[in-house]
């Protein structure tokens, strides 16, 4: 995809920069409150929105000014989706202090379109789900990996022990390799879904809107093209619409930004059904959060043009590690065809093994609090969502 980006400087320079900025923002910040001692309620008006634009400055500068080890890590991704669930708690309380004006156009339209994009997004989360899931389904396979070398005595290896590793092995390069259609399947035939199952009549769901709302998603179904119906509809609003509403237009857009792109990183970094990153977007430069936020997407997609993580399933740091100790111990289990073992290849099975077994205990203490940390942003989106129809059904009666 073309660079949206425009920028030309070292990155290092780059990210010098954007770590300056919130010191500029906040001398601009303070200037805004000192004219607004004496002013009327629009005036505190005003601040609340530049504190929402701040709050999203803020939290995705953090995301952006990570190490190259920490970016796109388990760890890393759960702080992105508690910069979310922030960004949207205020949001909501926007919403909530200014429902009188809701039902004026043209931010009734904007409104609305947010909220139809949560049912996509809701999507999205189910999907980013069963990637956990599958990614799970590989732990449990590398597991037996390393199992089959544990023993009482480390320094006596013998043949079937290999023989063990040998078929966990075969197992997962199965599994990893399986047919998309397939492995869409078995997941939603498993019903993994963070949503109750659906009992009524399909007629609940809005026409046009995905129905995969309350189950994992079909087998037709893409995230790029979910994510890309998304990015369409994300239109800066034009200065007259700013003005007509008071500058609300600009928190509604806000919002629906920072939930494409923390979808879109989602989909980067977990397996997901038909993930593609080459999504048409350009992060606007006139808002203060334009900044991090494109700083992240030209990170992200550098991350994914690297050869070694070019045919990766997901970005995620710890499935690369995962990749880097199967290559390892396959290519180890491969060339090891006598026995009783030399010392210096029970040393090197030793130390496979080992690197084995931390990448196991990364997903086993990561993968649970992300999926529960997931299950709370469905739903606090789906809460959302609910309650701003109510607000905006009020605000029209």
């Amino acid at each position: 995809m073309p660079s949206t980006s425009g920028y030309t400087m070292p990155f290092g320079t780059f990210r010098r920069s954007i770590m300056g900025i919130g010191s500029d923002h906040n001398h601009n910040q303070n200037q805004i409150h000192s004219m607004d001692v004496n002013g009327d309620s629009s005036s505190e008006f005003h601040c609340e929105l530049g504190s929402f634009e701040h709050l999203v400055f803020r939290q995705f500068r953090t995301l952006s000014a990570a190490s190259a080890d920490e970016l796109l890590s388990l760890d890393w991704v759960s702080k992105l989706l508690d910069a979310f669930i922030a960004c949207q708690e205020d949001f909501k309380l926007i919403l909530l202090k200014n429902e009188s004006s809701l039902s004026k156009p043209p931010i009734d339209r904007f409104v609305t379109e947010y909220f139809d994009r949560s049912i996509r997004a809701l999507d999205i989360c189910n999907a980013v789900r069963d990637g956990i899931e599958k990614v799970r389904l590989w732990h449990r396979h590398l597991g037996i990996v390393s199992s089959a070398f544990d023993s009482k005595s480390r320094n006596v290896m013998v043949e079937g022990q290999f023989k063990r590793a040998r078929k966990a092995l075969t197992d997962l390069a199965i599994i990893m390799l399986d047919d998309s259609k397939e492995s869409a399947s078995l997941f939603s035939q498993r019903n993994r879904s963070f949503g109750r199952p659906n009992k009524g009549k399909d007629s609940q769901h809005k026409p046009g809107h995905s129905r995969s709302l309350s189950w994992s998603v079909p087998n037709s179904w893409s995230a790029s093209k979910q994510l890309q119906l998304i990015a369409n509809g994300l239109i800066p609003p034009k200065s007259h619409e700013i003005s007509s509403t008071n500058g609300l237009a600009n928190v509604v857009y806000t919002m629906g930004f920072v939930l494409m792109f923390v979808l879109w990183a989602l989909v980067a970094a977990i397996p997901c059904q038909d993930r593609n990153l080459q999504v048409h977007f350009s992060v606007p430069r006139q808002f203060s959060w334009g900044t991090p936020l494109n700083l992240l997407h030209i990170r992200i997609m550098d991350e994914s043009k690297k050869r070694e993580r070019k045919n990766s399933v997901g970005l995620l740091k710890e499935i690369y590690q995962m990749e880097k100790s199967i290559n390892l111990v396959t290519d180890l289990v491969d060339s090891v065809n006598q026995f009783p073992l030399t010392e210096e290849q029970k040393v090197e099975v030793q130390t496979c093994v080992q690197e084995v077994s931390q990448v196991c205990n990364l997903f086993k203490n990561g993968l649970d609090p992300l999926e529960r940390q997931l299950r709370d942003v469905f739903r606090k989106i789906m809460s959302c969502r609910t309650e701003g129809l109510e607000l905006l059904g009020r605000a029209q009666s």
